[in-house]
């Protein structure tokens, strides 16, 4: 008797990008252009992969069906961003790419070495590290199963730092190549950015 085929598993992605932009004199992060894109666009391309997608900030034009969310009340940071997307998938999934809007370096590539990282090791995540050695939390797969463990109370969501949030989760680092775990703070960041594409 032959074995089933064993079941993919599903991934679904949360992009933030409802921050408030302080050091980008509140632009609106999603809207701003590199290279003929979006920050918002750079990020779903880098999801292409994933079955659904959520969007956590203000309903825009997009090339692929989302789901846009706010957490409630807005401006609860990450953390509270990333449990109000979860909260928007049509079928739950069974992993979760956590994306700040403001990488757009990271492509299709960079998710898939997290995805295989976090499948290899059977840890409760896979999160990019920077060449300073900076877990990039929010460029991070997420076991969903894991969230729920460490979902705090609705009440407690606002302001609740990532690191807390993950803080007790193992989380295995996947070493960023070349500069794709560069993000967009500053107008100086989006600068370098654009000279370095020659986006001009």
């Amino acid at each position: 008797m032959s074995e089933a085929a064993p079941t993919s598993r599903r991934t679904g992605a949360v992009i933030l990008s409802g921050g408030g932009a302080v050091r980008l004199d509140g632009a609106d992060k999603a809207s701003v252009e590199l290279g003929g894109l979006t920050l918002l666009e750079h990020a779903l391309g880098a999801v292409v992969d994933a079955d659904e997608v959520v969007v956590v900030g203000e309903p825009v034009p997009t090339t692929r069906p989302v789901t846009f969310t706010r957490e409630d009340p807005a401006g609860g940071g990450p953390a509270a961003g990333l449990l109000a997307g979860l909260r928007c998938f049509a079928r739950r999934p069974d992993r979760v790419l956590a994306l700040a809007v403001d990488m757009p370096l990271v492509t299709s590539w960079t998710v898939r070495r997290l995805t295989d990282a976090l499948d290899a090791s059977g840890a409760d995540g896979a999160a990019l590290i920077d060449e300073g050695r900076r877990v990039q939390l929010l460029c991070a797969v997420y076991s969903l199963d894991a969230l729920d463990r460490v979902r705090p109370p609705y009440e407690e969501e606002f302001g609740l730092a990532m690191k807390d949030l993950v803080r007790v989760l193992r989380i295995e680092q996947v070493p960023a190549i070349g500069p794709e775990s560069q993000d967009v703070d500053t107008w100086d960041d989006l600068r370098r950015l654009r000279e370095a594409l020659g986006d001009r």
